[in-house]
């Protein structure tokens, strides 16, 4: 049997978590001194009151090999086989060292590691599609032969309330979070070969944004795979997620719209009101 994991920037919920059997390996999410494991003993909410506390970006990191290692032979010694999934190697150690923890094990032909090149529900989408086939039996080259077919298809982008968290990490400069927060600027930011980049920026309120981005989309929505969408979002007003959600739902596509937080460690680095729709494109 083959068993599906993946680190904890997949940000599923924990309802699809235990529905399709996935394992999660937390990152960490430095708080000062303080050690934290993504999804597990800290919530975005006691990140964003620390952040501001402390006029600092939380600081991040991957699991360590230990923390794999302890994982994986959970499962071996089950006689379970591993397909493994993470953020993007771009992004984090986290795929080196779940490499690695196979190397040290002397289980490379039993554990496969996926470089989603992406994140959050981005790579969600191929954790629950690799559960599927291993539901119905697949082995690990079946799955992975899928999966590396769908890699290129996940489309993953999202908009940001506030620039004050990308400023925070280094990730735009201090003119360009205090040009944002004058001019009431919310870039979109996607997901495209394993790295984020901001290709369009929107001004107005948030509530007005985010349908609009949404919008944006809609003829990549439609010709999208059927199977589900994911809305996931690092703390946005109900009503803003009610919108998007009722729009996906007039387009009368999908099978299912799926609603998820965004984990610890994507919320360290975007902040609160950021709301993204990922879904696979389907004319792959």
């Amino acid at each position: 049997m083959v068993r599906v994991i993946s680190d904890s920037t997949c940000d599923l919920s924990p309802e699809l978590i235990e529905q399709y059997d996935i394992d999660i390996i937390p990152l960490h999410v430095y708080l000062g001194d303080g050690d934290y494991l993504d999804g597990v003993n800290v919530t975005p909410e006691e990140i964003y009151r620390w952040s501001d506390e402390n006029d600092a970006t939380p600081k991040t990191s991957a699991p360590s090999l230990e923390d794999i290692m302890e994982c994986y032979r959970r499962h071996l010694d089950n006689g379970d086989d591993l397909m493994v999934f993470t953020i993007s190697s771009q992004m984090s150690s986290s795929n080196n060292n779940c490499m690695l923890a196979a190397q040290e094990l002397e289980a490379e032909d039993r554990v496969t590691v996926i470089d989603s090149a992406n994140l959050s529900t981005g790579v969600g989408h191929l954790v629950i599609e690799a559960a599927i086939l291993a539901a119905q039996g697949q082995g690990l080259r079946e799955i992975e032969e899928q999966i590396l077919r769908y890699r290129p298809l996940v489309r993953a982008s999202f908009v940001v309330d506030t620039l004050t968290f990308l400023y925070r990490g280094g990730r735009c400069s201090g003119l360009a979070a205090l040009a944002g927060s004058a001019l009431k600027l919310h870039p979109r930011i996607v997901v495209e070969n394993g790295a984020m980049h901001s290709d369009k920026k929107y001004r107005g309120s948030l509530d007005k944004v985010i349908l609009n981005y949404a919008r944006d989309m809609e003829e990549a929505l439609k010709t999208a795979k059927t199977d589900r969408v994911f809305i996931t979002h690092s703390g946005c007003q109900p009503a803003v997620v009610e919108a998007v959600r009722a729009y996906l739902t007039g387009l009368g596509h999908f099978d299912e719209i799926l609603e998820t937080r965004a984990g610890g460690v994507i919320s360290s680095h975007c902040g609160p009101g950021t709301l993204g729709v990922l879904f696979i494109d389907g004319n792959g």
